[in-house]
């Protein structure tokens, strides 16, 4: 992801989270919020910055004790 698609991406985001604020009260400010941000991990994972692999295999080698 090139740097102006992420500024792109991070105001779009504002401005919808905004918009929630304004017009739909808190409870919709904060669905909205905690949808961008697992937007946020979703796109990451499919750009590879997140292997989920790391996490999977530690979960479980824990539960095997």
């Amino acid at each position: 992801m090139t740097t102006g698609s992420a500024t792109s991406l991070g105001a779009a985001v504002g401005i919808a989270v905004g918009f929630a604020g304004a017009f739909g009260g808190f409870w919709a400010f904060l669905l909205v919020l905690v949808l961008a941000i697992v937007g946020v991990v979703v796109g990451a994972v499919i750009d590879g910055r997140i292997n989920v692999g790391d996490y999977v295999s530690g979960l479980s080698n824990r539960s095997g004790r």
